[in-house]
C-alpha cells in the first residue's frame, strides 16, 4: 500500500511540474504571438494613430497608385472650405451625367434638385458619381475648377504624391496610403463630414414636380458589422485602382485611421481591417521606436481607369 501511495504521489508531482513548465513556456511565448505581424492582403496599407499622427503599421505606404472614390473626401473638404450652403439647392445636370459616365449606377436623376447636404450624403455614404460636379457647381466651380481646387488642397496639406485629374475618381487620381491617412485625418476634423461618414443609412427626397425618395445604405460595411466602434470611412473601386478603403475607428483605447489600397477582392479590405484591429487589441499600441514596416519594391502603379467605379 505504501509503495502504491508513493507512486501516486510521484505521478501527481510529475504532472504538476509538467503543468508549471508549460505555463512558463506559454507565458514566454505570448509576447511573440501578440507581436507577430498580421497578414495584410492590401498591396498598400497604413495604420495611423489620430492623436499623434504616428504610423503604427505600414506596408508600401509611400507607393503611389490609384485611390478611386476615396478621393471624394477631397471634394467634400473643398466645398466645405468654400462655404457651401448646406440648405442650398443644386440641380443635377447633363454635365454631372457626363462626368459620371462609366461608373456605377446613379440615383441622382437629371433635372432633379437636391439640398447640398443631401448631395454630400449621396457622395460620401453611397459614392454617387454625379454628386461631385454638382457640389462643385454649388460653390461656383466647374469640373476643371473643382479638380484644380482638389490639387491645391493636396498641396496645402503637404501631400506631394496626391494628384487629381477627375472629380469622382473614375479616370485617374493617385496618392499613397500615408497621404490618404493624413487627408482623412483632416476631413475628420469637420463635424459635418464626420457625421455623414458614420451614418449607416439615410433617405433623401429630390425637389421636382415628381419627387423621388432615395434610401442609401453606407458602402462601408464595417459600419454595419463589427465589434469595433467605427467612426466613419470612405470606400472606392475601379478596375485599375482595385478595392480601396479609408476608415477611422476607436481601437485599444485610441482613435485609429487605416487605409487599404489596391485590394483584389471586395471583402479583403474588411478582412484586413479586422486583422489589424485584432492585432492592435491583442498586442497594444506599438511603441514609436518599434513600428512594423513592410516595404516592397518602390513603384508607381497606373491608376487610369474607367468602368464600374465607386464602391
Amino acid at each position: 500500500m505504501g509503495r502504491t501511495r508513493n507512486a501516486i504521489t510521484a505521478a501527481v508531482a510529475l504532472a504538476l511540474a509538467w503543468q508549471a513548465d508549460n505555463a512558463v513556456a506559454e507565458k514566454r511565448d505570448q509576447p511573440a504571438r501578440a507581436t507577430r505581424l498580421p497578414q495584410v492582403l492590401a498591396p498598400r496599407a497604413v495604420v495611423m494613430d489620430v492623436a499623434t499622427g504616428t504610423e503604427l503599421f505600414a506596408k508600401n505606404s509611400q507607393e503611389i497608385g490609384g485611390i478611386a472614390s476615396t478621393g471624394k473626401i477631397f471634394v467634400a473638404m473643398v466645398v466645405r472650405r468654400r462655404g457651401i450652403v448646406l440648405d442650398g439647392v443644386t440641380e443635377i445636370t447633363k454635365v454631372d451625367r457626363d462626368y459620371a459616365r462609366g461608373g456605377a449606377r446613379t440615383r441622382l436623376h437629371v433635372r432633379h434638385s437636391f439640398k447640398n447636404i443631401d448631395l454630400l450624403r449621396a457622395m460620401l455614404i453611397a459614392s454617387d458619381n454625379r454628386a461631385p460636379t454638382a457640389l462643385g457647381r454649388a460653390v461656383g466651380l466647374d469640373p476643371a475648377g473643382l479638380i484644380a481646387a482638389m490639387n491645391d488642397l493636396a498641396a496645402q496639406l503637404g501631400l506631394p504624391n496626391t494628384r487629381f485629374t477627375d472629380p469622382s475618381g473614375l479616370r485617374g487620381n493617385v496618392s499613397t496610403a500615408r497621404e490618404m491617412a493624413i487627408a482623412f485625418k483632416t476631413a475628420l476634423h469637420d463635424p459635418v463630414l464626420l457625421e455623414i461618414m458614420k451614418t449607416r443609412r439615410v433617405t433623401l427626397r429630390s425637389i421636382h414636380s415628381r419627387p423621388r425618395r432615395i434610401t442609401y445604405r453606407n458602402t462601408n460595411k464595417a459600419l454595419h458589422r463589427t465589434q469595433y466602434r467605427v467612426e466613419g470611412g470612405k470606400t472606392g473601386f475601379t478596375k485599375m485602382a482595385g478595392y480601396c478603403l479609408v476608415i477611422a475607428a476607436h481601437i485599444a483605447g485610441r482613435d485609429i485611421i487605416m487605409v487599404f489600397l489596391g485590394e483584389r477582392k471586395k471583402s479583403a479590405r474588411y478582412t484586413d481591417f479586422h486583422r489589424l484591429a485584432r492585432w492592435l487589441t491583442e498586442s497594444g499600441i506599438p511603441q514609436s521606436d518599434n513600428l512594423p514596416t513592410i516595404t516592397g519594391k518602390s513603384s508607381v502603379i497606373p491608376a487610369a481607369a474607367t468602368g464600374m467605379g465607386s464602391l
